[in-house]
């Protein structure tokens, strides 16, 4: 479906990323995967990519805290495969804490690479999309972009923000064959989630287990944590010449979070 096609993929050395790397070279597309990680294990990843799907994979290590990396990666992409056709911001990290103890430097990380990435990643692959008159963008927010959690006040902000940013990208692609759809994970058990877990327990003074049960899966009514081959085959969806007319949408997938 995606033959010939290249998709770069922020944040896909592990977890979310690495299942939507996995899921567009199936469909035939060539990656560009960037995440930090040890080089040894992410050279093991790319090859890996390459032999099962018979498509080509490139690494790049771009900062998504420093806007001229950002900009490399997507002309690294343009000059090895000839154009950047799908796009995907999936670059996130996470820092829990009661808002008058956060970090600054917690805050402006995390903004940093949860939202202000996407935009320059969207600033520099939109003209290419535009002049080709085909593209697609997908943001991965999270269910914290459509209501928020207490002590997460720089990841719910930055996820409001990718929510907003999507939907101004659709609107100014609309006539150039250009999609823009953020997907809306709830809990998907990946490395930031379980991360997570221990700040959790030690914020609300409770157990790793209570966390898991009372606090995370108690937001998804079908009690199940999300799998990541879940998000990557609605990203898959979303690339499909059949969601072409999929644009500006915010969409859950989220075990009916969000739904009350």
């Amino acid at each position: 479906m995606l033959k010939d096609k290249t998709a770069v993929i922020t944040g896909s050395t592990s977890g979310i990323g690495l299942a939507y790397a996995h899921a567009f070279a199936k469909e035939g597309a060539n990656v560009v995967i960037n995440g930090f990680g040890d080089p040894a294990e992410i050279e093991k990843t790319r090859q890996g990519i390459e032999t099962e799907f018979g498509v080509k994979a490139l690494y790049s290590p771009a900062d998504m805290t420093k806007p001229a990396e950002i900009a490399d990666m997507v002309a690294l992409a343009e000059k090895t495969f000839g154009s950047v056709d799908v796009l995907i911001n999936n670059a996130g990290i996470q820092f829990v804490s009661p808002i008058e103890e956060f970090p600054i430097e917690k805050w402006d990380q995390i903004i940093a690479i949860n939202l202000t990435s996407a935009f320059h990643t969207i600033r520099a692959a939109l003209p290419g999309m535009k002049s080709r008159k085909w593209g697609r963008i997908i943001n991965t927010a999270s269910a914290h972009a459509l209501v928020a959690s207490p002590f997460k006040s720089a990841y719910v902000s930055a996820k409001h923000g990718i929510a907003g940013l999507t939907k101004t990208v659709a609107l100014e692609a609309a006539t150039f064959g250009v999609t823009a759809n953020a997907i809306c994970p709830g809990y998907v058990w990946t490395p930031l989630v379980e991360k997570q877990v221990p700040d959790q327990a030690k914020a609300r003074g409770i157990s790793e287990e209570a966390v898991k049960r009372d606090v995370l899966l108690a937001a998804q009514p079908t009690k199940e944590f999300v799998t990541v081959e879940q998000v990557a085959a609605l990203a898959v969806f979303l690339a499909s010449d059949a969601a072409a007319s999929i644009t500006g949408a915010i969409i859950p997938v989220d075990g009916g979070w969000t739904a009350a």
